[in-house]
């Protein structure tokens, strides 16, 4: 097993195909998603944007009392190419299902009279949920494709700034929080290590980051008795962790249990099976889930 957030294009292309071979079902699903994988790989070697800087004073502060090194609005991007992955993503939307699909043909129709990506790419970083709702009424669409498509065309800026800033945490002094060193967010996954160790992996920048092996990243309940988690006999290198003192739970993936490549956003796309099952036992997602295909 490799875990591999820095990979080309063909990796990513080789990955989705031995998913789709072992999981047919998602078949459908990775054929657009794995597009939209292909495409931001691609683009990550375009993004030009200047390091963020962080005084040393300020890291010193932020540090010791456990903040992230930056808000989410303060994300640097690459406006140009961020806009041009926006259309081409839009485009791929196109032969999604027929509700994304037509979504994304409104806001392409519009794109001259509408649409400014950079007020979106800023409205996302902000948190502004009435820009969107407003340009969705406009065009008739879901808001949430608008939001979908969007942030599918930051990450790419957004990993590659987060991976800037990672120079400026402190690798003697480790994280162990439930939240994101760089931005502050929640985790999408949990990876096992062969050594033994766990990292959790940002749902917003997709930064990693290595925490306790019996830990919530939640609620930061580290009691094994109110911790276990379930999993599928046909495939062991998934399990979902499950915590009883907040009824959330986190996919994790087991790195021991398999030989292929990991790739987070992949893992997350084809597991959603198990999102389901945690939701049936009555267990909450610790991060929006917000996916229209």
């Amino acid at each position: 097993m490799t875990l591999n957030l820095a990979v080309t294009s063909d990796q990513v292309k080789n990955a989705v195909a031995n998913i789709k071979l072992n999981k047919p079902v998602y078949a459908d699903m990775l054929d657009f998603y794995g597009k939209i994988f292909d495409e931001q790989e691609m683009s990550k070697g375009r993004i030009q944007i200047q390091p963020l800087q962080i005084s040393e004073d300020m890291r010193t502060i932020k540090t010791r009392k456990k903040f992230s090194l930056i808000e989410i609005k303060e994300f640097l991007f690459d406006e140009v190419e961020a806009g041009r992955l926006f259309f081409v993503i839009c485009n791929l939307a196109k032969e999604a299902n027929p509700k994304l699909a037509a979504d994304a043909a409104a806001i392409l129709k519009a794109k001259d009279k509408v649409i400014k990506t950079g007020e979106l790419f800023s409205g996302l970083l902000n948190s502004d949920d009435a820009l969107y709702e407003k340009i969705a009424g406009k065009l008739d669409i879901a808001d949430t494709t608008l939001g979908f498509i969007t942030y599918n065309s930051l990450k790419p800026s957004l990993s590659v700034c987060a991976d800037q800033l990672s120079s400026y945490l402190n690798k003697e002094d480790p994280w162990l929080k439930g939240y994101c060193p760089i931005c502050g967010s929640p985790p999408v996954l949990s990876i096992l290590e062969g050594s033994g160790g766990r990292s959790l992996i940002c749902s917003f920048c997709w930064h990693p980051w290595a925490v306790q092996r019996v830990f919530c990243p939640y609620c930061e309940n580290r009691d094994s008795k109110t911790q276990h988690y379930f999993y599928n006999e046909g495939e062991k290198e998934f399990r979902v962790e499950l915590c009883d003192g907040c009824k959330k739970y986190l996919k994790a993936l087991d790195s021991r249990e398999t030989e292929r490549m990991i790739y987070p956003p992949l893992e997350q796309i084809s597991s959603l099976h198990l999102d389901y099952k945690a939701r049936e036992l009555g267990y909450a997602s610790g991060i929006r889930l917000a996916m229209p295909v």
